[in-house]
């Protein structure tokens, strides 16, 4: 652990990835793979009785794959001025004035497939998983609402 005026004088980190390399490549190799075995699939897909139903269910079953993979590659966590963003199908918000608890879940052995993520139950009571590559992140909202939280009580 480092002393608090070492940390103090380190800068946050502001940005990271979502999600560990392996799971981003795995997304792109799963997804590349599923579009390969359609591919593969053709003259047969060609064959089958399409109805509306069956044709709609591949479609949107097609769409929801690919925009998942693309979110798994590009999505990104950024803090900024109390605010935690992560970038996914919808963007989630986490301003630290809304946090009621927090927990940060991190595995360090298993960073490199299970990324680390923060649970947050805001004053409303909804909950919210954050997630980031950089744990260091996540800690720096951490004390932050720690920070907010301590300078409201009297």
């Amino acid at each position: 652990m480092t002393p608090a005026g070492d940390h103090a004088a380190q800068p946050a980190p502001s940005d990271s990835a979502a999600y560990p390399p392996l799971v981003r490549a795995l997304a792109v190799v799963i997804v590349a793979a599923l579009a390969a075995f359609a591919l593969w699939s053709l003259p047969t897909l060609r064959g089958a009785q399409w109805n509306f139903t069956s044709l709609s269910t591949f479609a949107l079953a097609t769409v929801l794959i690919v925009w998942v993979g693309w979110w798994m590659v590009f999505s990104r966590t950024r803090y900024a001025n109390g605010e935690l963003v992560q970038t996914w199908l919808w963007d989630k918000h986490v301003k630290a004035h809304e946090v009621a608890t927090f927990k940060i879940v991190h595995w360090p052995w298993l960073r490199f497939i299970v990324s680390p993520r923060m649970l947050v139950r805001r004053r409303n009571g909804s909950l919210t998983w954050i997630h980031s590559s950089d744990p260091a992140l996540l800690v720096a909202f951490g004390e932050s609402v720690v920070r907010q939280q301590s300078s409201k009580t009297p």
